[in-house]
């Protein structure tokens, strides 16, 4: 079977999320691991030293890692997976500028590194669902 390029753009971001659901786990990888709870801003736990987890962020990374790899079956999946997921990520990043970091409203929880790299995944998303997909399903 061929991938499309959307399609492998999707098995890849569905494959990273995956893995830095896994990382977000691990002892060492993750700082002050013994720190994390399960959501609420008073996990003190960082993925690589930067971005702020808690076991609830760690499994939305698991399953949009799931969705990835299950919706990169087909070409108008894939899209949909790339394009929904970066509107998702543009809420969540516009959701950690206006929120109280110190407040219970930052339940996933987020910090500053998180809600940039929530904005890049999601023009990276938008841009790779609307500009690899083929023409007859971007007309749609």
């Amino acid at each position: 079977m061929t991938r499309t390029p959307v399609q492998t753009a999707a098995l890849v971001v569905g494959a990273l999320f995956l893995l830095v659901g896994v990382l977000g786990f691990i002892p060492g990888i993750t700082t002050d691991y013994d720190t994390m709870t399960f959501a609420g801003h008073h996990s003190e736990a960082m993925l690589l030293g930067v971005f702020n987890v808690s076991i609830l962020h760690n499994i939305v990374h698991l399953l949009f890692g799931v969705a990835g790899l299950a919706m990169a079956r087909t070409v108008s999946s894939a899209r949909a997976f790339l394009v929904g997921g970066g509107v998702i990520y543009a809420v969540l990043w516009v959701y950690g500028l206006v929120i109280d970091m110190d407040s219970s409203a930052n339940f996933v929880p987020v910090n500053t590194a998180d809600n940039w790299l929530h904005f890049a995944l999601a023009v990276a998303m938008i841009a790779a669902g609307v500009l690899l997909a083929p023409r007859s399903v971007r007309a749609r």
